[in-house]
């Protein structure tokens, strides 16, 4: 039993307590965690997203696949090591204990200094200059009205498939995530925080189990890779693809991952994009002001065309099939995961998005 002590694999738990002294700094300092989302994070997470890149596959699914089979196999050889070796059974059992242990410190500290620590930076909206603040039932009527009328002429200048649902125009699916790189890149010149430079988004092709999951996307940090669920309706991937890249380039809350994926597929040359970033913001504006004025809300969505509605049906319909056990888990989970990480309103801050895009529509305005 002694000997357990004298593993030298101990001082891994020191990644700990480590992990957590930053998280805290970070948390009662938004200036040192600003600090390090713009001069530590960026060449830490370009110099692994680039490794990551050269392959064309998602190395965050194959790494949780192994995983999964590695946990299995982790726990026979320990169960027979238990069964066999009597002699050594209580040290085998601390051994059992302690390598997982010792492997959670570790990841810990990998996440914290991947993305933990970019939870605490300042908002996106305080770096890029957009004035947040308490907005009248009048304003949001007003973005709801336009992002209506934006999606309505968009949508006749995107494909459709067989049952006229919108159809990504490049059938290759790479070929998108391509798109939303570009769109990155071009973004940066007038947002230096959106670095260009980063790999595409991976398709993941276990994209089904993610949708039983109500996953559509997830940045995997230890490999600085945004995965990407390609079983969904299309009109909602590119803003997806664009959603998770800005947790490549550090920008982790999830309101304002909504928002800046909107932002660069609004400015991006693709129609596919725009009609994708502009359905995001209105189901959420459109939400938002269901939950003040429904009457208000039925009239805008009057206004869409059937086209739109259309897409809106299928998707509901498509998210409809997944509901049960398995998807109200997945829910819990990251609705405790976000809380975790200081989205204190936990799925709820979703809906922060709306904030941004009034602020937004205010400038827009003023600009004119």
């Amino acid at each position: 039993m002694k000997n357990i002590f004298k593993l030298r694999r101990l001082w891994l738990l020191a990644f700990a307590p480590a992990a957590l002294l930053l998280t805290l700094m970070a948390a009662a300092h938004p200036d040192f965690a600003e600090w390090y989302a713009t001069v530590i994070f960026p060449p830490l997470s370009l110099c692994i997203n680039a490794l990551t890149s050269l392959m064309p596959f998602s190395l965050a699914e194959v790494l949780i696949i192994l995983l999964i089979f590695g946990a299995l196999a982790y726990l026979i050889v320990y169960i027979i090591k238990l069964i066999k070796d009597k002699k050594n059974r209580a040290e085998n059992g601390w051994r059992f204990i302690i390598n997982p242990i010792c492997a959670a410190c570790v990841l810990y500290f990998a996440f914290t200094v991947s993305c933990g620590i970019n939870y605490s930076r300042y908002p996106f909206a305080q770096t890029c200059g957009l004035d947040v603040r308490t907005s009248s039932k009048t304003e949001l009527i007003a973005l709801c009205n336009e992002l209506a009328d934006g999606v309505n002429t968009l949508r006749t200048e995107v494909k459709t498939d067989g049952n006229s649902v919108m159809k990504l125009n490049n059938e290759n699916i790479y070929g998108t995530a391509k798109e939303a790189q570009t769109a990155y890149n071009k973004i940066s010149a007038d947002y230096p925080l959106l670095r260009a430079g980063y790999g595409e988004p991976k398709p993941v092709f276990g994209s089904r189990l993610m949708s039983y999951c109500n996953i559509t996307g997830i940045f995997f940090p230890f490999t600085f890779e945004a995965n990407v669920n390609i079983d969904v309706l299309d009109y909602s991937i590119p803003v997806t693809m664009c959603h998770e890249l800005s947790h490549l380039r550090g920008y982790m809350r999830e309101d304002e991952a909504n928002f800046i994926g909107y932002l660069v597929c609004e400015k991006s040359d693709n129609a596919d994009f725009q009609y994708s970033g502009d359905m995001l913001a209105f189901i959420y504006a459109s939400n938002a002001l269901y939950a003040t004025d429904s009457n208000a809300a039925n009239i805008v969505y009057s206004k869409l065309s059937d086209g739109v509605k259309r897409d809106l049906a299928n998707n509901a319909a498509y998210w409809k099939q997944f509901e049960g056990p398995v998807a109200s888990a997945a829910n819990t989970v990251n609705d405790q995961y976000l809380k975790a990480n200081r989205q204190e309103d936990g799925v709820k801050s979703y809906g922060r998005m709306v904030d941004l895009l009034l602020a937004e529509f205010r400038a827009k305005k003023e600009a004119r």
